[in-house]
């Protein structure tokens, strides 16, 4: 019993780091925050908007991802669902704008040590 609490603990505390990522993602999408968002980017990210889909740079996604807030004006974000396939996690929710509610879908995998987003999608 003594030795497979170890390996209970750390799968506990692997467990929720990967809650803690996709709970900061949730938070700055509330917020319409896309410093906060594209702090969990992978270096290249795929982004789709309503009229446009691309591959991007963290840097570059980052400034996409902001003119769609400050375009849009952001006002919640509701999570619905989060899963897990194959190793990665993903997010399903509704973000509400000033111009109308986009279903939102985050796809993140484990990279070394943490989650990255690698892909963002905005349908309305």
């Amino acid at each position: 019993m003594k030795k497979l609490f170890p390996y209970v603990f750390l799968l506990f505390l692997l467990s929720s780091f990967k809650l803690s990522s996709v709970n900061d993602v949730v938070n700055a999408l509330k917020a319409g925050n896309a410093s906060q968002v594209s702090r969990y980017f992978d270096n290249t990210i795929d982004i789709t908007l309503q009229d446009k889909s691309n591959s991007y740079s963290r840097s570059q996604a980052e400034l996409v991802l902001k003119d769609f807030f400050i375009m849009n004006g952001v006002i919640s974000f509701e999570a619905l669902h989060t899963g897990d396939n194959s190793g990665s996690q993903y997010l399903i929710g509704n973000l509400k704008t000033k111009k109308g509610i986009y279903r939102t879908t985050v796809f993140m995998k484990q990279k070394a040590d943490r989650e990255v987003v690698q892909e963002l999608r905005f349908e309305k």
